[in-house]
């Protein structure tokens, strides 16, 4: 049985290593600025970041036989400060028509907005490509934990909560949305700005663009990207739409992927949130019984939480699960555990 807990500082090796699949902002492949992302997600699983605000969470899933670490995501509590606010594309729409030449026009409009005090972020999901196939579904437990976090926590977090997906990317990893817009205002290279915005997008803010600016002046090809997704993100996609998230009609100002969003309160897994006491006979699982992940938080040890993907069935008020999924896990008959459904 695979387990989802929180990063620890001895993971920086493996981290750096799944990393290198997707050099993003939330996870990059630079040992220094990983190290300092896991350092905010000890600090913030052991409480010791006052602001709940200021904090980031970093999950991974661990093989225990195999000592292996097959994927990581993240949760930012809140994406955009007074400091660093979050900053985004508005896409709208403009008509026009002239009588004289009896021509209307609709054109894509992008202007430019940030948030001061913006929403919780899912990111950083990243899976390594050897354990992506199979019956264990690791990107779908690593995607579904930050949900179950947020459930038993809802306090700790914003009333929103944005996921930022990766739009369609050249096979070098280039941008074709930053080569025909950004890179004409600030002069950098997609890698570049991308390394640039982790300390910082003050660049963004006084080079870009302050009005409005019509799509319909960049090549075709990219106006078809704006807000798509690539191949390998349509998965992800799907599955945060299945679940309540939807387009708001934003970009992102370096790629154009889109940006998705929904309530807390909305999404269907933290609807479905359960917390109940464990059962004193555990469950022989049988298909009738639903998945679920299953969670756990305590006040001390080298994993603050740690969850399973498991059966469960709920008999009188409590839960029954698997014998396995208990001891991994580590509770007993009595012990409180949080569950959402794993759909």
């Amino acid at each position: 049985m695979l387990v989802l807990r929180d990063v620890r500082k001895s993971d920086l090796p493996r981290l750096k290593a799944l990393a290198r699949v997707l050099n993003s902002v939330n996870l990059p492949a630079d040992e220094r600025a990983l190290s300092g992302i896991i350092e905010r997600s000890v600090r913030s699983f052991a409480g010791r970041i006052a602001d709940p605000l200021r904090r980031s969470y970093v999950f991974v899933l661990e093989d225990p036989r195999r000592g292996r670490v097959l994927g990581t995501s993240m949760v930012i509590a809140q994406h955009g400060t007074r400091e660093s606010p979050c900053t985004f594309l508005d896409v709208t729409e403009r008509e026009s028509y002239s009588s004289t030449l009896d021509r209307h026009f609709r054109h894509q409009v992008l202007s430019i907005g940030f948030h001061f005090d913006g929403p919780t972020e899912i990111g950083g999901l990243v899976v390594d490509p050897r354990s992506r196939r199979g019956p264990d579904r690791p990107g779908k437990q690593l995607s579904l934990v930050r949900f179950l976090f947020m459930a038993m926590f809802p306090d700790r977090f914003r009333d929103t909560v944005l996921a930022e997906l990766m739009p369609p990317l050249a096979k070098d990893g280039r941008s074709a949305f930053w080569e025909s817009f950004g890179r004409r205002f600030t002069g950098l290279d997609y890698q570049d700005a991308d390394k640039l915005s982790r300390r910082g997008k003050e660049f963004i803010q006084q080079l870009f663009p302050g009005g409005e600016f019509y799509a319909t002046l960049l090549p075709p090809r990219v106006q078809k990207q704006l807000g798509k997704v690539g191949r390998s993100t349509e998965g992800a996609r799907r599955m945060l739409a299945r679940i309540g998230f939807r387009f708001v009609d934003r970009i992102d100002p370096f790629d154009g992927g889109p940006h998705y969003e929904a309530k807390l309160t909305e999404i269907s897994l933290v609807r479905g949130h359960r917390r109940l006491e464990v059962a004193e006979e555990p469950l022989e699982a049988s298909r009738r019984d639903p998945e679920v992940l299953a969670g756990v938080v305590r006040p001390s040890g080298p994993d603050r939480f740690r969850a399973v993907r498991t059966r469960a069935r709920v008999d009188d008020g409590r839960v029954r699960i698997p014998a396995e999924a208990a001891r991994a896990l580590g509770v007993t008959q009595g012990d409180v555990i949080d569950l959402v459904p794993f759909a």
